[in-house]
């Protein structure tokens, strides 16, 4: 208590002496702690306006089916866990795991495709020096404007003359030929930020263009890398139309996918365990976000080295 009676007193003086009357200088750490509350009170309001579609739905997933509609609030006045049981069988012969498994074999697919096509190209645009590349990354930049829905239907055409539709590859295979101009963009500014004395000392050592960009780029490239990651799984996790589209054997259906079933066959009536596995389909991309959300900020940044 001395220690802040203390703190107060020499900063009061410290207010007079350089003009500030006193009423003020009294004033003024009152004002601050008041308009900090104030903040403060406001992100909470505006957080809990946008978390409440998921704790309605994380509610209304406990709720016996009669009590969905009636009760407005995401509180259950009974709590019943027979919607997650009856979530947890599955849809017809796909059981929930295999729905699991699928989604995860294609985004754990897309997020490694991701990752080392886009790194390659991104180090290309912003290292080597070849024929045409500035009209390249120009055509490439474009790509992002155009909707996906543009291209459906000549990917469509191209992989069913492969013989592809039904299986994941359409979903998998242009992952790995850096087809997402978004993450090549990313990469490549901050392959910027990365000093060229290192690319001049590896030549000097003797290193060339593949042996550089493995052993002395791709290392200082961890938070855009992980920055990719994270978006790779969550886009690939959430993904729907193309997996509509494209996967027509239903050995190979996602949990999305198999979402859909679920309300299909079980019609309107049961929203409880409609609920349930859409809890249940959001909960890894949660876990996956909490777990590296702390290298997002790095990423984005795209600062490079610094000093």
């Amino acid at each position: 208590m001395t220690a802040v009676l203390s703190d107060s007193a020499t900063s009061t003086d410290t207010a007079v002496a350089i003009g500030v009357p006193p009423q003020l200088a009294r004033r003024r750490p009152t004002r601050t702690r008041v308009g900090s509350v104030l903040w403060h009170v406001i992100c909470l309001v505006i957080l809990a306006v946008l978390l409440y579609p998921v704790i309605w739905l994380l509610g209304s997933s406990f709720k016996p089916g009669t009590e969905i509609l009636a009760n407005p609030s995401p509180i259950p006045w009974e709590v019943t866990f027979e919607n997650y049981a009856t979530a947890l069988q599955g849809v017809g012969p796909l059981s929930l795991w295999q729905l699991f498994l699928n989604s995860m074999t294609i985004s754990t697919l897309t997020v490694i495709g991701n990752v080392f096509s886009c790194a390659l190209a991104a180090y290309a645009f912003a290292r080597l020096k070849f024929r045409a590349r500035g009209a390249l990354f120009a055509f490439m930049i474009m790509t992002i404007m155009l909707p996906m829905h543009v291209v459906l239907i000549p990917q469509f055409i191209i992989f069913n003359q492969l013989g592809m539709i039904g299986t994941i590859l359409p979903l998998v295979l242009p992952k790995f030929l850096a087809t997402e101009a978004f993450f090549v963009f990313l990469m490549m500014q901050f392959i910027r930020g990365i000093p060229r004395q290192l690319d001049e000392a590896a030549l000097i050592d003797g290193a060339g263009p593949f042996r550089t960009f493995w052993s002395i780029i791709l290392p200082l490239m961890r938070p855009s890398l992980v920055t990719t990651t994270i978006f790779s799984f969550i886009w690939s996790w959430d993904d729907f139309f193309p997996q509509l589209i494209y996967l027509q054997n239903p050995d190979t259906y996602t949990l999305q996918l198999g979402l859909r079933l679920f309300v299909d066959q079980t019609s309107a009536s049961a929203f409880g365990p409609m609920f349930a596995m859409s809890v249940l389909a959001i909960l890894p991309v949660v876990i996956f976000f909490a777990i590296f959300q702390r290298y997002l900020v790095d990423g984005m940044a795209t600062s490079g080295l610094k000093g």
